[in-house]
């Protein structure tokens, strides 16, 4: 028997960790795109950036231990190109695979700036070396422009703060991650920004870029100005990466693209399973809503999830997770649990106590966002797991906002 893994990320090695770890002595195959073995992508943006810190990548596992400990065939450097679930098979450049299981884990691909390929000094943040590259950039001391005031961008922008560099983020909607967190967090986040000096541009759009020498110099705005920039860094969003799943037979979310699964991972063709940030993920918690999670909590737990339930089909359970990621801007720490769809978002304790949002669907409490308030945010997830009544997580808000 054969697993295949495709994709070298978080979910892909979980994957293959959680196949040896209950028993499974067949064979795995793990193929990745990038030359690296699997690593963490969180802390790219977060203390991979900071000042002083070590400039290196460390794998969770070398090859060597992935190939000796693990038993891993490993094809780095060579993305999965197209995939037959008739004949079960991959196919990865012009060799074929075959499989018995196969867990999907190729992740998302950031998306870019018209033009930018052809401009030194401008970056997505993605992989290991697009955060050199950005690191490199602002330990020379760059004048930094953030295109899109997300949880990445936000991360560069307090990197940049934290050396006392210029920076400015422009973002096209209102306020910064109003769609992710709603406008009242929204707010707040704002607020960080601008307390630690960053500049913002909000509702302003990027109409391009400017260059010498084939190295960028500044960003245009729609409203005729120019931001002198020598590194920019485009924070706006990614794209599941299906392209080498088109005609498949594997169900693509008609927004994105993203693979479509059950609250088993199971995709619908057979032996086949997803996780991680190319999957949308049925969570009967919040009444199936499908959850494509760019977090690490939830690729972690889905690749685990996903190789045992290729393996063992007949003994696989729904997954309901309460999702969970953090961000650091600035020295504050930012928490959020659940999902941000919601009837009603109260703020339960205000931004000068340290912030926190609750987020109510019918009459149960679904989603909290917490400022520095560390030590809450995992009794809200408990809450929302429990599918608490709205009153109580109220309560509790108010019994921290006395305790502040």
């Amino acid at each position: 028997m054969t697993l295949v893994v495709a994709g070298a990320s978080l979910a892909g090695l979980r994957a293959v960790e959680s196949a040896r770890r209950h028993g499974y002595r067949g064979r795995i195959v793990l193929i990745g795109a990038e030359e690296h073995p699997p690593y963490d992508r969180p802390p790219l943006s977060k203390s991979f950036l900071a000042p002083h810190t070590p400039a290196r990548v460390v794998p969770f596992r070398s090859a060597a231990e992935l190939r000796e400990d693990l038993g891993v065939d490993l094809l780095l450097g060579t993305p999965a190109t197209g995939l037959d679930t008739g004949a079960r098979t991959v196919r990865v450049g012009e060799r074929t695979i075959r499989y018995d299981a196969l867990v999907i884990a190729t992740g998302a691909t950031p998306r870019r700036l018209r033009g930018a390929d052809r401009l030194a000094g401008v970056h997505t943040l993605r992989t290991a070396e697009d955060a050199l590259a950005v690191r490199a950039a602002l330990d020379r001391g760059a004048r930094t422009v953030v295109i899109g005031a997300g949880f990445i961008g936000s991360e560069v922008a307090s990197a940049a703060r934290a050396r006392g560099l210029p920076v400015t983020i422009v973002e096209a909607l209102d306020l910064p991650l109003t769609r992710s967190i709603g406008p009242q967090a929204g707010t707040v986040c704002a607020d960080l920004h601008r307390a630690a000096g960053t500049g913002l541009r909000l509702s302003t759009a990027v109409e391009g870029l400017e260059s010498a020498g084939g190295a960028v110099t500044g960003v245009r705005l729609a409203t005729g100005e120019v931001l002198p920039a020598d590194l920019v860094v485009a924070g706006i969003g990614v794209t599941p990466a299906t392209g080498w799943l088109e005609g498949s037979g594997v169900t693509l979310h008609e927004r994105d693209r993203g693979v479509v699964c059950d609250a088993t991972l199971a995709t619908g063709a057979p032996g086949v399973y997803a996780a991680g940030d190319v999957a949308h993920v049925a969570n009967p918690l919040f009444g199936g809503e499908l959850m494509r999670l760019e977090h690490w909590t939830g690729a972690a737990e889905q690749g685990a999830a996903a190789a045992r339930h290729a393996l063992d089909p007949a003994a696989a359970r729904p997954l309901a997770p309460v999702p969970y990621f953090w961000s650091d801007w600035y020295g504050h720490r930012i928490q959020f649990v659940g999902t941000p769809h919601a009837d009603e978002v109260l703020v339960a304790v205000p931004a000068e106590a340290g912030f926190t949002a609750l987020y109510r669907r019918g009459d149960r409490i679904t989603g909290a966002l917490t400022v520095d308030r560390p030590r809450e945010i995992m009794k809200y997830r408990r809450l929302i797991a429990a599918a608490a009544p709205w009153p109580d997580a109220v309560a509790f808000a108010a019994t921290t906002r006395a305790a502040a």
